[in-house]
């Protein structure tokens, strides 16, 4: 799955000479958590609400609200953007793994997507869950086996053949390395709910099914 089919497209941006006051406005109104920052079509920053509110008076503050306002409609994005941010972005095209690692390295929640130099949209960590709840099929009816296997070659051939022995079409198969090594978990999505006789086929063949989940 590639990172532009789970993008929002067409992001709100800002400029370095729009206003705190102005970004949380926009914020609010368009329902979003960050604004890339955009100067004469170039990307140059994002700012998120967690920094936004950092800047903000605290609600300890002895200033007015009249005051407050007044320094928020006078403070600019470029006066609390790095002058040389380095901006973490994405391509359009890459998978949505290296977003998610992206993400997980460098600790952010969204990032600017780009596809020859113009930025075309944005992910958050939401569109990752999203992305990898579709991939695994966690919403689709059918059943989860969960099975306790080892590094055997040809172990999934011989599972997935059990599968199809018993007319089952596999939804998705994902292999979860565990410890102590090498011990891994074996996500089998079967499209289908009646599997007593498959369950039943496969511990008589040797395998541990560690849990089944039925769905839909």
């Amino acid at each position: 799955m590639k990172v532009r089919e789970k993008m929002s497209v067409n992001p709100t941006t800002i400029s370095p000479d729009t206003t705190v006051a102005e970004a949380f406005q926009l914020m609010r109104e368009k329902a979003v958590r960050r604004l890339p920052v955009m100067k004469k079509e170039k990307l140059v920053g994002i700012v998120t609400l967690n920094e936004l509110s950092k800047v903000s008076p605290s609600p300890a503050t002895s200033l007015s609200i009249f005051e407050i306002n007044y320094l928020l409609t006078k403070a600019r994005i470029k006066d609390i953007i790095p002058k040389h941010m380095k901006v973490i972005t994405i391509e359009a095209n890459a998978n949505i793994e290296k977003a998610a690692i992206l993400m997980r390295e460098n600790k952010i929640g969204g990032i600017p997507v780009m596809d020859n130099g113009k930025l075309v949209g944005i992910i958050t960590e939401t569109d990752i869950f999203d992305a990898f709840i579709d991939i695994l099929g966690v919403n689709r009816p059918g059943t989860r086996i969960d099975l306790e296997v080892d590094e055997r070659v040809g172990l999934a051939s011989q599972i997935t053949s059990v599968v199809a022995q018993h007319g089952m079409a596999i939804e998705n198969l994902v292999l979860v390395e565990k410890d102590p090594q090498p011990i891994f978990e074996l996500i089998i999505r079967v499209a289908s709910k009646d599997t007593e006789d498959l369950v039943q086929d496969l511990k008589n063949k040797g395998f541990k099914v560690l849990d089944v989940i039925t769905k839909g």
